[in-house]
């Protein structure tokens, strides 16, 4: 039984057993009861380890299935990316390296020159030249000044590079995100968007501002230090470098396994943010109901696994902690008995052995921010892997060149499918002449706003042709598609932004005169005038609250200013109390006058003086003809229509 098939079952019995709260998380990721003798303690804590380990792996082929939500990019596409962004800068790259070279290469002066003063002092029986401690520290004074301006220039070209790459970073991932398919947006997890948008974003942002440059000036730091350690005596250098080796085997075992660990916390975080999401979304719901205590539990339990994937990376963390602690010790210790014996008979000097204790003290602070930044890095690698993961899911569009000849639309064998095999279309096909008004009804489910999204481009058909004007929609550009077809749903949103700004969408560059208009014909002008700063006042969260109604004036504003040909109305007034919806529709009269309209129309009114009516019934257009016609077919829609008036 697999850990994820353990889980659903633990989780589900939290609604048949009425009053049971279990943890999410499995029996054997469970700390030992008290009691447990020392040696089962320590094979049950390094089983958990194991199945911890195995759950991530499990999740890090799972986030590689494209069919799984948003996908993970793979860690040759994240390396790529970045040799990228690091290619485009080199110049800087090639700068940022040569200054910390010079700030890590005056750093090592300052223990070779003690090792010279020692020697000088030894040569000298214990008294030193006139002078000498004079020029010696002038001499340190004037490198450790050099280092310091050195080291300043260095922080500094790493910041400007740092903030560089995540600009462009954050434009990509916007861009990214702006072009994600709408279908795949909202069949995806809202909180895996969220996180990623959000911690992901904020973790490579730090790794980019900090991490990377740190890795650069610890790299040359590492790189250097060696070099003067074997410079300074080869046989000295030996315990360094080869305890340094030996970490090097923890420090690769690590960077194999932490990506797992990290992409599996990131998708914890997700479920946390979707739980989150849900509660919130539906409060009034879960005050309704009482369901405080289950949403609780769902909380906790998401927090317990999130829990068990957070111990495994800090086990990860904590093994390579102690590796390091280990290497860094030892060294000092071998390094003096060898130096001892070595001067005891003349191979090494004491100012050479005084250098190398200094150089280890110089490595390791170096080589253990070296590991710490990897660490950081990795956090950031396995954010950025989710996060050009986005950019990697496929256009469902394919623009070409061709302009449409006529405002014609048409669908012809129409199927569409939310599953694979589960079509919710079933071969349907329409035509609309221009300036002619379309009325979809049907029972719910019957796919009537699946139909309106596919004769509006926002998905493409899995199986037919959407065309205007004899090119398929998926082939126009989505600026020249919302030229031609504009949809405008039940749902709507404000964006933060002035009253012109949320109107402006629709077209940029638009003047008042024209925002203003587009608001008169929604009957929107006289509250948008009462308002403190007329257009110019700021809505969203946090300022100007709209009623639902007055939000959806705002968005059929947007409509009239983007001026297409074709409009397809899911309902748009749906939102609105019926008196207000009724004037709507009236003041909209004028706007529809030679447009073609197609009104997904879940009220029947709405479909009464449309020139034809489709009725879908199962994914089918079952009746097709003008109100009067199906009233005397005396058919689904003429059942409808009485159920509607009785």
């Amino acid at each position: 039984m697999t850990l994820d098939t353990r889980l659903a079952e633990d989780s589900a019995r939290t609604w048949r057993e009425p009053g049971h709260r279990p943890s999410a998380v499995p029996e054997e990721l469970r700390p030992p009861a008290p009691g447990t003798p020392t040696r089962e303690r320590f094979r049950l804590l390094w089983e958990r380890h194991r199945l911890r380990r195995q759950r991530a792996e499990e999740h890090l082929q799972k986030s590689q299935d494209p069919e799984r939500g948003l996908p993970v990019a793979s860690s040759g596409t994240v390396m790529t990316y970045l040799r990228g962004l690091l290619r485009s800068r080199g110049g800087l790259v090639v700068v940022v390296t040569l200054a910390n070279a010079f700030a890590a290469g005056a750093g090592l002066a300052v223990p070779m020159l003690l090792g010279r003063l020692v020697d000088a002092v030894v040569e000298a029986g214990g008294r030193p030249a006139d002078g000498l401690l004079t020029r010696f520290g002038l001499l340190v004074v004037g490198v450790l000044v050099a280092q310091a301006v050195l080291t300043f220039l260095a922080k500094w070209l790493a910041a400007v590079l740092g903030q560089a790459v995540l600009a462009e970073a954050r434009e990509h991932v916007i861009r990214a995100v702006l072009r994600l398919p709408l279908g795949r947006v909202e069949s995806a997890s809202t909180g895996d968007l969220v996180t990623r948008v959000t911690r992901d974003v904020g973790s490579m942002s730090g790794a980019v501002r900090w991490a990377l440059p740190e890795f650069i000036i610890g790299a040359v730091t590492v790189l250097l230090t060696v070099g003067a350690m074997i410079l300074n005596s080869w046989a000295l250098a030996v315990p360094t470098l080869v305890t340094a080796s030996l970490s090097l085997w923890q420090v690769r075992r690590y960077l194999q396994r932490a990506p797992a660990a990290y992409l599996l916390e990131g998708a914890t975080y997700s479920q946390i943010n979707t739980s989150l999401t849900e509660t919130v979304e539906g409060a009034r719901t879960v005050e309704t109901f009482g369901m405080q205590p289950e949403r609780r539990r769902a909380a906790v339990d998401d927090i317990d696994v999130s829990s068990q994937a957070e111990r495994y990376g800090l086990v990860l963390r904590n093994l390579l902690f102690a590796i390091m602690d280990m290497a860094f010790s030892l060294p000092r210790v071998i390094t003096l008995v060898v130096g001892a014996l070595l001067y005891s008979r003349g191979a090494v000097t004491l100012g050479q052995l005084t250098t190398a204790m200094l150089y280890i003290e110089t490595f390791y602070g170096p080589f253990d921010r070296l590991v710490g930044t990897v660490d950081r890095l990795q956090v950031g690698i396995a954010s950025t892997t989710r996060l050009l993961g986005i950019a990697e899911v496929p256009p469902d569009r394919t623009p070409g060149t061709a302009s449409p000849e006529g405002s014609d639309l048409a669908g012809r064998g129409l199927r569409y499918a939310y599953r694979d095999g589960q079509d919710v279309l079933h071969g349907i096909d329409l035509s609309l002449r221009h300036g002619e008004r379309l009325a979809i009804v049907g029972p719910s489910g019957s796919g009537k706003s699946t139909l309106g999204r596919l004769l509006s481009g926002i998905h493409g058909p899995r199986e037919g042709s959407v065309t205007v004007g004899g090119v398929e929609l998926v082939e126009l550009p989505l600026e020249a598609l919302r030229r031609e077809v504009a949809l405008v749903t039940q749902e709507h949103h404000v964006f933060r932004g002035t009253v012109r700004d949320n109107v402006v969408l629709a077209r940029e560059g638009a003047d008042d005169a024209e925002v203003w208009r587009a608001l008169s014909t929604v009957d929107a002008d006289t509250w948008v005038a009462a308002l403190p700063e007329g257009l110019d006042t700021v809505l969203g969260s946090g300022n100007q609250t709209l009623t639902p109604a007055q939000a959806q004036q705002v968005a059929l504003a947007r409509l009239i200013l983007a001026d297409p040909h074709t409009l397809v109305l899911d309902e748009a007034t749906s939102l609105i109390d019926p008196r207000t919806a009724r004037h709507l529709e009236g003041s909209m009269n004028a706007l529809l006058t030679n447009r073609t309209v197609v009104a997904i129309a879940h009220r029947l009114h709405t479909a009464h003086d449309a020139d034809r009516i489709a009725v879908v019934q199962d994914g089918r257009v079952v009746e097709l003809g003008s109100h009067d016609e199906l009233m005397a077919a005396d058919g689904e829609y003429a059942a409808l229509w009485r159920a509607w008036t009785s």
